[in-house]
């Protein structure tokens, strides 16, 4: 059997910054086992497969390294760049198990622009000792979503000099910890820590944003709203808040199309 797959670059105008994922478009699915093989064989952060539909749409499902994640943005950027250019087309309708539909437009830019169900944190009053001992400054405040626990800071400044005890966060899964704080050249700055989940920290994180957006959104007053991700790499996101749902838009390119020989 041979696959092709792509790795894309998103949330970036420029190669090998952003988040990297690969992007495998398939006729009918694989075997659950075989998937996680690969994902773990491209060591990406992401392995996104994908599926079309008999209505049109594409079912997709997400693989770290390590396992399948129930939800993932950069990497649904990624297929949505991937399969607007094969398909010529400048929407696509992704739909997932833990998410439902996901529907993603081209923009005349080149940006995808990315609209995803809100999943705002609720606060967290007694936050669990390993996450205040895993983090090497402590939070103002602490919230908790489906996906993650935030470590809300004062400043961007905290955020990209903190260090964490993957070890300790692992304790906490199935919640990854996102650390967060306002900006002066954006809205608000964070990064993500998955170590139970894909790796210690992740480069740039769709799905987190669907929860960071209605706080930052709420607590500035404003529903249009830059962000960066300050990691190594880097990224970013433009997020519109709506009454449900969060628009994420971002930019991707292409590193390289290729084949895998099973």
């Amino acid at each position: 059997m041979q696959l092709t797959i792509h790795q894309i670059d998103a949330f970036t105008h420029a190669l090998f910054k952003g988040n990297y994922a690969a992007v495998i478009p398939l006729e009918s699915w694989l075997d659950d086992d075989l998937m996680l093989n690969i994902g773990a064989e491209n060591n990406v952060s992401e392995t996104a497969f994908t599926c079309r539909q008999t209505d049109g749409r594409f079912a997709i499902r997400w693989f770290s390294p390590l396992m399948e994640i129930d939800f993932c943005g950069h990497a649904t950027l990624a297929a949505a760049y991937v399969l607007c250019e094969e398909h010529n087309v400048s929407q696509i309708r992704f739909i997932a198990d833990a998410v439902g539909e996901l529907i993603v437009n081209k923009n005349n830019d080149g940006s995808f622009a990315m609209t995803f169900p809100k999943q705002a944190p609720q606060e967290v009053n007694a936050p669990p000792q390993a996450l205040l001992n895993g983090l090497s400054i402590q939070p103002v405040k602490v919230l908790k979503n489906r996906q993650a626990y935030f470590a809300v800071y004062e400043s961007a400044k905290q955020v990209k000099s903190l260090n964490t005890d993957s070890e300790l966060l692992k304790t906490l899964a199935p919640h990854d910890v996102v650390a967060t704080a306002p900006s002066d050249e954006y809205d608000f700055v964070s990064r993500y820590f998955w170590p139970a989940s894909g790796g210690d920290e992740d480069y740039v994180t769709g799905s987190i944003h669907t929860g960071l957006a209605p706080y930052w959104a709420k607590l500035l007053e404003k529903t249009q709203l830059t962000a960066y991700q300050a990691s190594s790499r880097g990224g970013h996101i433009q997020c519109d808040v709506g009454e449900s749902t969060v628009t994420l838009t971002g930019h991707a390119v292409r590193y390289l199309k290729g084949t895998i020989y099973l």
